[in-house]
């Protein structure tokens, strides 16, 4: 009896993907169950986000908030954000390809160490602008800006208010995280 090596574990596609029952997101070939469902206080905060995002992203014409969507990475790489802000026309309806400007992770206990590592480095790899990892149980929110390809932690916020800076729209557009505890 061996040891298990990683190469020695199965890996997936996008179409092993589509399959699947439940809710999964797929990391470089390898699955992670979305189980159980997230818990009120999660999808509460969630939905004050979403509600946040879209008045304040009404306006900007190339702007659009979404839900929980696929954003297939690669053929073995598909996640779903639980919020998150894209500024182009998504080629279809089924999943996003391009990386949002913002993402919003709300953390969970079954996968905070997951939206705070592997999609951390994921999100920043692939050039996501902001990304904010937000702590229900703590009401506090990590938000970072990326720079130069590196995440930079422009605060940890509570009740303030985060200017997000898009070229796509003609405004700066203020996010107050008062709103969403």
């Amino acid at each position: 009896m061996g040891v298990l090596k990683l190469e020695e574990i199965e890996t997936y596609t996008y179409d092993d993907y589509v399959k699947w029952k439940d809710r999964w997101e797929l990391i470089d070939g390898y699955p992670y169950m979305m189980a159980p469902m997230p818990m009120i206080k999660h999808q509460r905060v969630s939905n004050k986000i979403a509600r946040q995002l879209d008045v304040i992203f009404e306006d900007c014409t190339k702007c659009q908030v979404l839900l929980p969507i696929d954003w297939k990475i690669s053929n073995d790489t598909v996640v779903q954000p639980d919020n998150s802000v894209i500024c182009h026309k998504p080629l279809n309806e089924a999943y996003i390809t391009k990386a949002p400007r913002i993402i919003f992770e709300v953390l969970s206990k079954s996968t905070a160490k997951k939206d705070m590592g592997i999609k951390f480095n994921l999100y920043e790899k692939e050039g996501v602008l902001y990304y904010i990892i937000v702590d229900p149980d703590e009401l506090i929110a990590k938000v970072y800006r990326l720079k130069d390809g590196k995440y930079i932690k422009i605060c940890d916020a509570t009740d303030e208010v985060v200017e997000f800076d898009l070229n796509e729209c003609k405004e700066i557009k203020k996010f107050d995280f008062s709103k969403i505890w």
